[in-house]
């Protein structure tokens, strides 16, 4: 069965690309605004060559991580303080609550008025957005938890310390997990975002300069690098996942 698994994940894409050749080369569609595999491969074989997909995908895979972890920290410490204590909870769900809605792309003039044009600038981007994710998820997970398993740690004198450890922790990791891989999602979706102000390189400068140059191919070529870039981050939290809770089963 796994391999059966293995082997339609395979076809999968190759059968999408199969039929966007196809209808290229009938002229169904437009090749000049929507270009065919070959010709993207074309095109990605020099970017490779020369250096300058890898070093552009270097640089944003470091925005991504830092703005990944500056929001994932934060929210996984405050998700559980959330769901253990009330009081904690009461004072900043309704802020959560109102500024979730909020559009993270909303907040660019802002975000650049306050950090400037710099690398912190698109970090901080990155984690507002996955930090949302990640706290809303973790407090769903710690609330979830069984009552008599903070009853039991109640009854044994746990101090806060392990209450943290312990219990939350542990009992939230599925949903913390959850959240982490839909923050790693989102970060991809606005470090294209966070590279179109004054930035000189990333992947989501590529995609700038391809459209305002008109060059479909370079753009489809960073569009992909940045869904092989999804699909490698979520083989790495399912790994981590499968090492950390090991009692999950797979489907």
């Amino acid at each position: 069965m796994n391999h059966i698994k293995k082997i339609i994940s395979i076809l999968s894409p190759l059968t999408l690309l199969f039929i966007w050749e196809l209808l290229a080369r009938t002229g169904i569609i437009d090749t000049r605004l929507l270009s065919s595999p070959s010709l993207v491969l074309k095109a990605f074989i020099p970017l490779l060559l020369s250096g300058d997909l890898l070093y552009n995908t270097w640089i944003s895979v470091q925005r991504v991580l830092w703005g990944f972890i500056a929001g994932s920290v934060p929210g996984i410490l405050l998700g559980i303080s959330m769901g253990l204590s009330p009081i904690v909870r009461s004072i900043f769900e309704p802020l959560l609550s109102a500024t979730y809605p909020i559009p993270k792309l909303a907040l660019m003039p802002l975000i650049l008025l306050v950090f400037g044009l710099g690398e912190t600038s698109k970090i901080f981007t990155i984690a507002i957005g996955v930090f949302y994710l990640v706290v809303i998820n973790t407090m769903a997970g710690v609330l979830n938890i069984d009552k008599i398993y903070l009853d039991v740690a109640t009854n044994f004198g746990a101090g806060r310390k392990n209450f943290y450890l312990t219990v939350a922790l542990p009992g939230a990791l599925p949903m913390i997990f959850a959240g982490l891989k839909l923050g790693m999602g989102m970060a991809l979706i606005l470090i294209v975002a966070a590279e179109m102000s004054a930035a000189k390189a990333g992947v989501g400068w590529m995609i700038w300069r391809a459209y305002d140059m008109f060059d479909i191919e370079q753009m489809f070529v960073a569009l992909i690098t940045l869904s092989v870039l999804g699909y490698i981050f979520s083989l790495l939290l399912d790994f981590l996942e499968a090492r950390v809770l090991p009692w999950k089963q797979k489907t």
